[in-house]
């Protein structure tokens, strides 16, 4: 039976810049980096989740790609529209400033939603994500819309 997800793909231009990016600007482990061959495999993760959910970099040029998709998901990341996922965060508005200052592009400052406080960042590749942080109780009765 499935238990959960585990790892998630990020794709990415280069592999180490995008881990120094998750390392040294939000504060990411690497969980792994092995050598397979042609190719390295790397995860990182947030420090504090442990045992949860790992991103796997996955460069845009390695094995397992024909070069017509290669070309295709490079396209997609290059031009900045691939989401690649939501972080929980304790505080919104402080993680921003944090990350801002280390250099981490916001395309969307933090900003009140129904469903608690939002910014959105993209990563070097240009793949874009969601820095939340929740209300504690949320009414699903309301119309948001």
């Amino acid at each position: 039976m499935i238990q959960g997800l585990g790892i998630a793909t990020v794709w990415t231009f280069d592999q180490q810049r995008t881990k120094a990016f998750f390392t040294e600007k939000l504060d990411f482990e690497v969980r792994s980096e092995v050598a397979m061959g042609e190719m390295t495999w790397i995860t990182v993760s947030a420090k504090e989740q442990q045992g949860g959910v790992e991103l796997a970099l996955m460069s845009l040029d390695g094995p397992g790609l024909d070069p017509e998709s290669a070309e295709a998901l490079k396209k997609l990341v290059g031009k900045g529209v691939m989401g690649a996922g939501a972080f929980r965060t304790d505080d919104c508005r402080g993680d921003y400033e944090t990350f801002r200052a280390r250099g981490v592009e916001f395309i969307q400052e933090p900003q009140e939603r129904p469903y608690g406080i939002e910014a959105i960042f993209r990563d070097d590749s240009g793949n874009w994500y969601s820095l939340t942080q929740r209300r504690e109780e949320l009414d699903f009765s309301k119309d948001w819309a």
